[in-house]
């Protein structure tokens, strides 16, 4: 299987479809579908054409770089105000990004960290580990 067959069944399966489905979308038979998704046949510009005319992005199927125009607005704004951003900037989205997608801690079944920033980009970090007292009683 090439890298190119790979892209273009994340293509289909992102887009809800199955094999037979798709061939008939790019105007062939499911037998070639199955040729291009195993990587021993490439498909010819008018399957990829017709592909594109129903939301794959032919240029990621090809190059693996995504199309700008298939992100939705957000994802271009985002996209837009992350590229005009210094190192340190990208550093912080990405340090958010990052935060924002962990798993909980509940989730984890790990201890809870906790991170503090620092000047230059650094951080300081580690585990919290927690304990209960109690106290004695005077009888």
């Amino acid at each position: 299987m090439t890298i190119f067959s790979e892209r273009l069944r994340e293509e289909r399966k992102r887009l809800g479809l199955n094999q037979a489905d798709f061939a008939k979308q790019g105007g062939v038979k499911k037998d070639a579908q199955l040729n291009y998704e195993n990587g021993t046949r490439r498909p010819d510009a008018s399957y990829l054409e017709a592909l594109a005319a129903i939301g794959v992005d032919v240029l990621y199927v090809l190059t693996g770089e995504h199309s700008a125009s298939t992100l939705s607005a957000d994802e271009q704004m985002l996209l837009a105000g992350y590229r005009s951003l210094d190192a340190r900037g990208r550093a912080g989205v990405l340090g958010a990004i990052s935060g924002l997608t962990q798993t909980p801690a509940a989730e984890r079944k790990s201890k809870s960290q906790v991170m503090v920033g620092g000047s230059n980009n650094q951080q300081a970090g580690g585990a919290i580990k927690t304990t209960t007292r109690t106290k004695k009683r005077a009888t």
